[in-house]
């Protein structure tokens, strides 16, 4: 069992950056596929970014693709979110979650975290 509590949400200007973490329990951290996805009101969950468990291989989505950066450390047992150049269609809850399989749909991952918020304004 993992559990994922996410952080770093907040409100920020269109062309601001924020980081966002992800903290994990469980000592196979690892061992898992770790993704970020995003929710905005009256939308579906979308993928933004995964990475390998080793960290060498990465994926993101068009739409934040040469903005957003995907890392993780797995001493630290945790993967972060780097967002620049904020857009206000970037706005949305981010969710973090982990599998076993390289994939960019959300039903492929086991574990989910709450979510935190993040807001962009124009």
């Amino acid at each position: 069992q993992v559990q994922l509590v996410e952080s770093g949400g907040g409100l920020v200007q269109a062309g601001g950056s924020l980081r966002l973490s992800c903290a994990a329990s469980g000592r196979t951290f690892s061992s898992y596929v770790m993704g970020w996805f995003r929710q905005a009101p009256g939308k579906e969950r979308e993928f933004a970014a995964a990475i390998s468990g080793g960290g060498g291989y990465t994926n993101y989505a068009d739409s934040v693709k040469g903005r957003f950066t995907i890392s993780r450390d797995n001493a630290k047992n945790t993967v972060y979110l780097q967002m620049n150049s904020l857009k206000p269609e970037d706005t949305a809850v981010y969710y973090c979650a982990g599998g076993i399989v390289r994939s960019s749909r959300s039903e492929q991952y086991d574990y989910w975290g709450q979510g935190t918020q993040v807001t962009v304004s124009s």
